[in-house]
């Protein structure tokens, strides 16, 4: 029995790490907060903590529930097409107008700047529709796979958020020198713009 634990929650780490490790404006935006140094923790904490909480919903079957209702799906992909696309244009702008010697600025770190951070993540994590379909309907249906350890996959899975943020938010710090230039910052901002505008304008278009 605990081999068969351990090897659905390995299986659930494996999954959760292969749906998370792809360039978008969350990895993105974990990355340069984990540069700057600002509010790392807070960001890391709201991205790790609601994919636990979509895993769960997933793995307690409530991705069946939303397949059965097409008009919710349909709801969250106009919102997240629309939020994907207007975060696409602003890192768009930052691309042709960088602000001089903003790129690893850790002034700034003021009170509304922390809760602006706090906001972006949490729309970037909620109004995203890839996060429902990679948490709440993949991880959810493969853990039904595994029957009564459902469960261990799904805690695999989270623990892989987990460990992937935190690496992310942190260990940024070891690219600093690299992402201390304004051209590394607008090669970034600029791949996360073409992605966001595309991966928006789909949504919308399936919409």
């Amino acid at each position: 029995m605990t081999h068969g634990i351990i090897a659905a929650a390995l299986a659930g780490f494996g999954t959760g790490l292969s749906l998370i490790v792809a360039i978008g404006a969350q990895n993105a935006f974990v990355l340069r907060q984990g540069v700057r140094r600002h509010a790392v923790l807070a960001v890391v904490a709201i991205c790790a903590v609601s994919d636990a909480l979509l895993i769960a919903l997933g793995v307690a079957g409530v991705g069946a529930f939303v397949t059965a209702w097409p008009a919710a799906l349909t709801a969250v992909a106009i919102a997240g097409g629309t939020f994907l696309i207007a975060y696409g244009f602003l890192a768009a702008r930052r691309v042709l107008r960088p602000a001089p010697g903003a790129a690893l600025a850790a002034e700034g770190a003021t009170a509304g700047s922390r809760r602006r951070a706090v906001l972006v993540c949490l729309a970037m994590t909620w109004l995203n529709p890839h996060v429902y379909l990679d948490t709440v309907l993949l991880v959810g249906s493969l853990a039904a796979d595994r029957g009564d350890l459902r469960w261990a996959f799904g805690i695999g899975a989270a623990a892989a958020s987990l460990i992937w943020f935190a690496t992310l938010g942190y260990g940024a710090r070891l690219l600093s020198g690299v992402l201390a230039r304004p051209s590394a910052w607008r090669v970034l901002d600029g791949l996360v713009a073409a992605t966001m505008v595309t991966m928006g304008g789909m949504l919308l278009a399936r919409a």
